[in-house]
């Protein structure tokens, strides 16, 4: 497993733009597929985006295509959450989420693929 540290989350108004950050600790972050997740209260966690080993292949919840922007850079074991024209029902507490995988071009949709987590950060945006 690798360990997850996300941070970048705060208060904005709507229409307003943040970005996330999930830093990983340990030498293979290249080898995971990479998501966010999120969690409003008294709702389930729900799927926000998912991003390949390689940074190639990304895929986007319909709620937040084209608004949100996903990358990651191996480098720097981070993966970003570009998120632009945010609404208030974008507010909740956001998890990025590391995969196993040792194929280059997945990613996945389901949490249940996904072996570790961050705490997550609070996204509030006021109306």
């Amino acid at each position: 497993q690798v360990q997850l540290v996300e941070s970048g989350g705060g208060l904005v108004q709507a229409g307003g733009s943040l970005r996330l950050s999930c830093a990983a600790s340990g030498r293979t972050f290249s080898s995971y597929a990479m998501g966010w997740f999120r969690q409003a209260p008294g709702k389930e966690r729900e799927f926000v985006s998912a991003i390949a080993q390689s940074g190639t292949y990304t895929y986007y919840a319909d709620s937040v295509k084209g608004r949100f922007t996903i990358s990651r850079d191996n480098a720097k074991n981070t993966m970003y959450l570009q998120m632009n024209s945010l609404k208030p029902e974008d507010t909740a507490v956001y998890s990025c989420a590391a995969a196993p995988t040792a194929i280059g071009s997945v990613f996945y949709t389901s949490e249940n693929k996904y072996d570790s987590w961050g705490q997550g950060t609070q996204v509030t945006v006021s109306s």
